[in-house]
C-alpha cells in the first residue's frame, strides 16, 4: 500500500449532533486523533501480543510496503479524522454521503484517490461493515467522462452505456480497486466534537476490489500530493497545510498522536527547521533532499538513491516504520554507529535488522544527525534504537536495494508540518505525548 507505505495510526467517532461548514473550520484549523494500530483504543488491538511482537510486525510491514515506492510500479495518478494503523498503514474513520455513513479506510500518504467499496460489488474483498450504497445518498453523483475530474486521474475509462468515468488503481503489493469515479460529501470529525463536511469531494466507488485488505477496512483515504488526494482537494481551505505529531512506541495507552489541518498545522517557533519539498514525478510522493547523516562529528555524504542523486533523493513517509537507505550507504552508516558504541553486539532474533546490542542499563548511543537541505535533525536514542525482544535493541536504519524512505520511527516526537503552498516540510522537536 502506498506510502506515507510502510507504518503509523487513528480512530474517530463522528456521531455528533452539531455540525459546521468547512469555511467555519478553516478559520482556526482543526485536529484529529491518531491511534496506533496496536493501541488498546484500536479495533486491531491484540492483548495477547507482547510489545516486541508488535514491533516485529511493524518492521515486517516496512518491507512489505516498499514496492509502493518503486518508480516502475507506481501509477502517476482546520479538520480531523481518526487514523489507526493496520498492516503498516494508518486507518481513518470518516463518513461518506448524505445521510453520512461511517467507513474505516487506510490513510495512505503514498496514494491519492479516496475510495470505498460500494454496492453493487461484483468482486470485492470481505469487509465487516455494510457496503456503502450510493443510491441511498442524496449527494452522490457519478462523474462524466468529459469532466475535468475524470481527466485528473490516470487509468480512467468510459462506460459505453452511461458515459460514466470509470477508474482503476493498483498498488505495489498488487492490491487494486476498480469502479466509478464520483463526487460526494465526505465528513471528517474534529477534536472540538463538531464534524466538518467537505461537499463535492472526488471519490472512487469501488465495485471490483482485492488484495491485502483487512476485513475491518473498506477502502483507501489518499493523503498524497496528487490532484485527487484528500489534502489537495481541501487545498486553499486549509492553506495547503497539515501536520502530525507521533508519540513513541510504548507510550501511555491514554496518549494519542495528532493530525492537524489549516491554522493548527503551522510549525514554527524555537527549534523549528524547514526543508524544501521537491516537485517531481510521481507527484503522489513527498520528496525531500538528504545531504548527509552524521555520527558524532563524522558526516557521511548521501550520494543518492533510485529517486535521484541530488534534489528529491528521499521520500518522507509516515506509513513506513524504518528509515530505508541504499544498501552500501546503510552499511557505511551502521559501521560508523557501531564504531561509536561500546556494547556487546548480538543478532536480531527475527533476522530483519543489521545492528543490534544487548540492552543494558548503561547502553549509550552516539549523536546522530540527519541533514536535509536547510534542516538539521538530531535523533534521540528512542528514534535511533528500538527494543525487538527482551534485552535486545536494534538500530532503526535499514539498507534495502537502492531505496530511500524517511520512516516514522525517526519522526516520532517531532511536530512534522507539510505546507504544499510554500512547498516545505518543517520539523520541531516536541514531546508529542503532551502536544
Amino acid at each position: 500500500m502506498a506510502a506515507l507505505s510502510s507504518n503509523l495510526f487513528i480512530v474517530l467517532s463522528i456521531l455528533c449532533l452539531s455540525w459546521f461548514s468547512f469555511s467555519e473550520a478553516e478559520k482556526g484549523g482543526f485536529s484529529v486523533e491518531l491511534i496506533h494500530r496496536d493501541s488498546p483504543k484500536s479495533p486491531f488491538y491484540n492483548p495477547q501480543e507482547t510489545p516486541y511482537q508488535r514491533v516485529t510486525k511493524a518492521i515486517c510491514r516496512s518491507f512489505n510496503n516498499i514496492n509502493r515506492f518503486d518508480p516502475t510500479h507506481v501509477s502517476p495518478n482546520a479538520a480531523e479524522a481518526d487514523i489507526i494503523s493496520n498492516n503498516g498503514e494508518y486507518l481513518m474513520n470518516i463518513s461518506i454521503g448524505t445521510p453520512p455513513v461511517e467507513i474505516l479506510a487506510i490513510a495512505d500518504t503514498g496514494s491519492d484517490l479516496v475510495w470505498t467499496q460500494c454496492k453493487p460489488c461484483s468482486d470485492c474483498f470481505e469487509q465487516d461493515a455494510p457496503l456503502f450504497d450510493p443510491k441511498r445518498s442524496s449527494t452522490y453523483r457519478d462523474v462524466s467522462c468529459s469532466s475535468s475530474q475524470c481527466s485528473s486521474l490516470d487509468r480512467t475509462s468510459c462506460s459505453p452505456d452511461t458515459q460514466t468515468c470509470e477508474y482503476s488503481v493498483s498498488y505495489g503489493d498488487r492490491s487494486f480497486s476498480n469502479g466509478n469515479l464520483a463526487v460526494e460529501t465526505v465528513t471528517l470529525g474534529s477534536t472540538n466534537g463538531r464534524p466538518v463536511a467537505l461537499p463535492r469531494t472526488v471519490i472512487g466507488c469501488g465495485h471490483n476490489d482485492g488484495g491485502t485488505f483487512d476485513s475491518k477496512t473498506s477502502g483507501i483515504i489518499g493523503l498524497g500530493g496528487g490532484d485527487v488526494s484528500l489534502t489537495r482537494q481541501m487545498g486553499s481551505s486549509i492553506d495547503g497545510k497539515f501536520s502530525y505529531c507521533l508519540i513513541p512506541f510504548g507510550s501511555e495507552t491514554s496518549k494519542v498522536s495528532k493530525l492537524n489541518f489549516g491554522g493548527r498545522a503551522v510549525v514554527s517557533g524555537s527549534g523549528s527547521v524547514s526543508t524544501p519539498l521537491v516537485a517531481k514525478e510521481p507527484s503522489t510522493f513527498y520528496f525531500l533532499t538528504l545531504e548527509s547523516i552524521s555520527v558524532g562529528k563524522k558526516a557521511i555524504p548521501f550520494e543518492g538513491s533510485s529517486f535521484g542523486s541530488s534534489e528529491g533523493n528521499i521520500i518522507i513517509d509516515s506509513g513506513t516504520t524504518l528509515t530505508i537507505l541504499p544498501e552500501q550507504y546503510a552499511s557505511d552508516l551502521l559501521a560508523a554507529i557501531s564504531e561509536s558504541i561500546d556494547a556487546n553486539p548480538v543478532k536480531d532474533p527475527q533476522g530483519f535488522l543489521d545492528l543490534c546490542y544487548e540492552a543494558t542499563e548503561d547502553f549509550k548511543v552516539p549523536d546522530v544527525t540527519v541533514q536535509f537541505s536547510g534542516a538539521e535533525l538530531k535523533l534521540s536514542p528512542s528514534n535511533l534504537f528500538i527494543g525487538v525482544s527482551e534485552g535486545v535493541v536494534c538500530c532503526t536504519f535499514k539498507g534495502l536495494q537502492d531505496n530511500a524512505i524517511y520512516g516514522n520511527l525517526h519522526q516520532m516526537n517531532f511536530l512534522v508540518g507539510y505546507d504544499t503552498q510554500e512547498q516545505t516540510v518543517s520539523f520541531k522537536p516536541t514531546d508529542c505525548t503532551k502536544n
